[in-house]
């Protein structure tokens, strides 16, 4: 069985590895500090203290990182994946960034023997915990299918998009749909609650009619109990709605909502909330 490299082990790739591991799989991880991996390590995974360390045994090498700087810097500074990563490994990149980054790290890998998959992944830490993510991944086709069986360890609903970088350009697409979803489910409790509906019953009443979404399933419970603990925090949500907004620039599409609910958004993380979950836009209405 190939050996996995793994990188960027935070709050999504923590459970992401440690669902490997469970599954049987041979991970090697690098972080910066050791002592933020301590748990991953006791479930079996294999620590290294440089990112060329991890990687250059490894015929596969996974990425889950924070923003698209991280991931420039991982993959193409002196040492990293591209000049470490054994000639036909095959890279797969989680992290939710951007399409021409995506483009460059393919081409650049394509040049250097190697397999390159953008395959940025929704559905939040639960579920990646739950082995549930959905995954959409952009590449060649045959580096997509050969990659199916660790994608299938820890997701459900796996799609190939097309060619480098449209994983990426689906991902942004799917979170600009999730901001008026959330912003439709922030705004629809705010009247809601000023109308004087007993929440509860409101919610149930609309949770299997054509309101119904994810969105509302998840974050109307936690905004109902106050918790604003971070599933998917507001600032990596904010990182994926600077990025759609580029990218529909240079197509010179006006997506209303997207920046309506970007600012807003932006107003929280300046009001220092950046931390909390995507469902703490309630609090922008209720200030």
């Amino acid at each position: 069985m190939k050996k996995i490299g793994f990188i960027g082990v935070g709050r999504m790739g923590k459970p992401i590895v440690k669902n490997l591991v469970k599954l049987g799989f041979e991970v090697h991880i690098y972080a910066r500090a050791i002592m933020k991996v301590y748990d991953v390590i006791s479930n079996g995974a294999s620590y290294h203290s440089s990112v060329n360390d991890c990687v250059k045994d490894c015929g596969i090498i996974m990425t889950m990182l924070g923003v698209p700087k991280d991931v420039e810097e991982i993959y193409f500074a002196s040492g990293g994946v591209l000049s470490s990563a054994p000639e036909d490994a095959y890279i797969i990149d989680m992290t939710s960034t951007s399409p021409t980054l995506a483009k460059m790290i393919y081409s650049e890998g394509k040049r250097k023997g190697l397999h390159v998959i953008d395959a940025p992944v929704t559905g939040g830490e639960v579920a990646a915990k739950n082995a549930k993510l959905s995954i959409m991944v952009g590449g060649d086709e045959a580096d997509f299918k050969a990659c199916l069986p660790i994608l299938r360890a820890i997701g459900t609903n796996i799609n190939y998009m097309g060619e480098a970088g449209m994983g990426q350009h689906a991902n942004l697409a799917n979170q600009i749909i999730i901001a008026g979803t959330i912003a439709g489910v922030c705004e629809g409790m705010t009247y809601a609650k000023a109308k004087g509906l007993d929440m509860s019953k409101f919610l149930r009443a609309i949770s299997t009619g054509a309101a119904e979404s994810k969105q509302l399933d998840m974050n109307a419970p936690k905004i109902l109990d106050r918790d604003y603990t971070a599933g998917f925090a507001i600032k990596h949500f904010l990182k994926d709605m600077v990025l759609a907004l580029d990218e529909a620039n240079k197509e010179s599409l006006g997506l209303d909502v997207l920046l309506t609910v970007m600012s807003h958004y932006q107003k929280l993380e300046s009001d220092g909330m950046s931390e909390n979950g995507t469902q703490a836009l309630f609090k922008y209405y209720n200030s």
